[in-house]
């Protein structure tokens, strides 16, 4: 049985987004320091280093 939530793909596309409007919100000059405070806090509601550090692994892949 597996328990972890996921999205659907409209759900996503949410996502997307507003992460874009905040990318956007946040400016050039603040837009990397906003995405590792983001990454934190998904990390911290993730509750799983392994967990966090797959989806590292998954983001870097294929840059």
């Amino acid at each position: 049985m597996n328990t972890t939530p996921s999205l659907d793909i409209a759900g996503l596309e949410k996502v997307y987004d507003s992460l874009a409007e905040a990318i956007d919100q946040a400016g050039s000059d603040k837009s990397e320091l906003f995405l590792v405070k983001l990454a934190l806090l998904n990390a911290k509601a993730l509750g799983s280093p392994a967990v966090f550090e797959a989806n590292i692994a998954a983001a870097l892949k294929d840059l």
